[in-house]
């Protein structure tokens, strides 16, 4: 297959540290590469990339009239290139997806790790019909009001398990791991009252974030507890620290307050063999299999309660789990098999409009 991916131009594919979505289009392109596709990527002019690189942006990226000239950089490249492609997967604004929208013979994937703009949603769909279909990350982004709103899948995103090295055992007293931005949604002061009152060490890496809503957060509310001994704080990590952090610790606590569509750290935990104990809330439950790779709980209290059950798990039986769901050989066995659903569905429909139409009688 002729793919063309497109992603936001804010940072390179793949990231240097911070960066998600970026990572998935990484191992996607890579991947698709790997079995035989011609991939084209249009992204940050600093990517590296498998395929063939079609750089684009405007720093600093804000701004009506950089954020117009983006789109229509990516809107002219899509147009150029539709002839000579066989399916367009964007995972960066709807809109750049606009020139191409009409196009019902160019099958369409709009792919969302975020907040979906739903009006637009509803546009994209009523223009593209039956050539556009739409995944997130997780089920639980668009349970509510994705079956009135087009053709939704659920593909969840995923990790190179490659880069992370499992580990079989911990000592009985290894610490507890939290890594994330140091906002309040992500629960870092929760993880510090769970390792206290479980009177286990925590170990806290992650960005430091000026949160307009919480400016001083991580000085009131993290700051206060580090010790160096009993509570930890490392900084930013890269891939080979996030295996070494998750390596020796006993369990990756998630304590988010907001629904998470994902949480890509999650599964790094998992690839390392660490079981994670996060709340209920957003993708947790489809991702944690409680009692199998870690715990799924409501509150400080219920976490507390599942520290001591940790010994309970196989962390061969974590990393086997993450590589048959969340490895990039599975994420993108899914996605390659949605595009030949697209394309087959996409041709499908033109045929019936070309037998259907007044000169075909």
């Amino acid at each position: 297959m002729r793919i063309l991916l497109t992603a936001d131009p804010y940072l390179p594919v793949p990231p240097k540290l911070y960066g998600g979505i970026e990572r998935i289009i990484d191992f996607l392109a890579r991947g698709l590469v790997q079995r035989g596709h011609e991939v084209t990527l249009v992204a940050h002019p600093e990517s590296a990339t498998a395929g063939t690189l079609v750089p684009y942006g405007r720093p600093p990226h804000t701004g009506a009239l950089p954020r117009a000239m983006e789109l229509l950089q990516v809107g002219g490249a899509l147009l150029s290139r539709a002839p000579s492609t066989d399916i367009v997967h964007s995972f960066g604004r709807l809109a750049a997806l606009m020139p191409i929208l009409p196009l019902r013979r160019l099958p369409k994937i709009q792919s969302y790790q975020r907040a979906i703009p739903w009006q637009g949603i509803q546009r994209a769909a009523s223009l593209a019909g039956p050539s556009i279909a739409f995944t997130g990350c997780s089920a639980s982004l668009f349970a509510e009001r994705g079956p009135e709103h087009g053709d939704w899948h659920a593909i969840w995103n995923g990790v190179a398990v490659e880069s992370y090295q499992p580990t079989k055992l911990v000592a009985p007293d290894a610490p507890l791991a939290f890594l994330g931005r140091l906002e309040r949604i992500k629960g870092a002061h929760s993880a510090i009252a769970i390792a206290r009152s479980a009177g286990r060490k925590l170990i806290i890496a992650g960005n430091k974030v000026n949160d307009a809503d919480d400016p001083r957060y991580f000085e009131e509310e993290v700051a206060p507890h580090l010790d160096g001994d009993r509570v930890t704080y490392i900084g930013p990590v890269d891939d080979a620290g996030k295996s070494a952090l998750f390596g020796q610790s006993a369990a990756m606590l998630m304590p988010i307050e907001w629904e998470e569509p994902f949480g890509i750290v999650m599964t790094e935990a998992l690839a390392c063999g660490t079981p994670v104990v996060a709340f209920a809330r957003g993708s947790v439950p489809e991702v944690v299999r409680d009692g199998v790779n870690g715990f799924v709980v409501r509150n400080v209290d219920e976490a507390v309660q599942a520290i001591p059950r940790l010994a309970e798990l196989d962390r061969r039986v974590i990393r086997a789990d993450c590589e048959e769901r969340f490895s990039s050989e599975a994420i993108v066995d899914e996605y390659e098999r949605l595009y030949r659903i697209m394309i087959d569905r996409t041709a499908r429909s033109a045929a019936g409009r070309v037998a259907h139409s007044p000169s075909a009688r």
